[in-house]
């Protein structure tokens, strides 16, 4: 069976190193550096490990209803130790106000680009 840039791809990203990428896709390290080495290969391992780390983000964004329900907890919770409270409180609040930094960079950035020309216009 004649091993692609695909499979040494899906070895990189599940593997600890690249010998053991090559080995679990039955090439040499040799030929997987020089693989490496192409600007085909890197442009697909580079999208591949973008969609890797995007999967990653989707899962911690779906436990963030359980980390602020924990963060809340120990808020409330009377046996928690007054400084873990602080701390929780103002990690509550510091992630509070960045999302609402973000959200206000957001709509300023949809406001310049409605108020920038299109790029058909600028022709």
């Amino acid at each position: 069976m004649l091993n692609t840039p695909e499979e040494a791809i899906a070895a990189l990203l599940t593997q600890r190193n690249v010998e053991d990428a090559a080995r679990a896709i039955g090439i040499a390290p040799n030929t997987l550096l020089r693989w490496m080495k192409l600007p085909e290969f890197q442009a697909a391992y580079r999208e591949a490990r973008r969609a890797a780390f995007g999967q990653s983000v989707a899962r911690l964004q779906q436990a963030s209803s359980a980390a602020v329900s924990t963060l809340l907890k120990v808020m409330i919770d009377p046996a928690t130790p007054a400084s873990t409270k602080v701390r929780a409180a103002d990690s509550v609040l510091d992630h509070s106000a960045k999302s609402i930094e973000i959200e206000d960079i957001e709509a300023r950035v949809s406001e310049l680009e409605r108020a920038a020309p299109s790029k058909e216009g600028r022709r």
